[in-house]
């Protein structure tokens, strides 16, 4: 069997207005007071991957355009919806407010595994990823409607942000997508 790779024509991707109209997941991803661009950039193109609705930037998040978000995304930043909100804690009130059910995903108390979470198709999701050395603020864990933890099973207590965001994003379009 042959696996010739295939060239970037032959991957049907659709064009950036193409993606603007297109149906999305009913997902909103929060980035609170992350401070790495290429973090942000991560974020962007994998949201643009799998459709999410938008990205709200928080705090000392940067926000496009910059060359260094630009660098990873690849241009994801010109696709996905975003909004910027100087507190993040504010940013979840306006989830909540527009209907979203608000999850931090954070080690925390009381957490639901990640394998463990339901969802409703019918019903408009948000995660929150922190800051790379002290993850979500508390306040906002506090506003959240509950937080979900990735099970992991080495030494580490942490994953990436970017790494953490594209397994989590990767779930919820698997249970959400029509």
């Amino acid at each position: 069997m042959q696996r010739r790779k295939l060239k970037i024509e032959e991957l049907s991707r659709i064009s950036v207005e193409e993606f603007r109209e297109a149906e999305k997941i009913p997902l909103a991803v929060v980035l609170d007071n992350v401070r790495s661009r290429h973090n942000i950039g991560s974020v962007f193109r994998t949201g643009d991957a799998f459709r999410i609705k938008e990205i709200l930037l928080c705090g000392i998040t940067g926000t496009p355009p910059d060359a260094e978000i630009h660098k990873t995304a690849l241009g994801a930043e010109d696709s996905v919806q975003w909004r910027y909100f100087e507190e993040p804690l504010s940013a979840v009130e306006v989830l909540k407010a527009e209907g979203y059910i608000v999850f931090s995903i954070e080690q925390a108390e009381n957490s639901i595994s990640l394998e463990n979470i339901e969802l409703d198709k019918e019903k408009k999701y948000a995660v929150i990823f922190g800051h790379e050395v002290h993850g979500v603020a508390q306040e906002v864990i506090d506003a959240s409607d509950g937080c979900i933890e990735i099970p992991q099973y080495g030494t580490k207590h942490s994953l990436n942000v970017s790494v953490t965001a594209g397994i989590v994003i990767w779930d919820f379009f698997q249970r959400l997508r029509i």
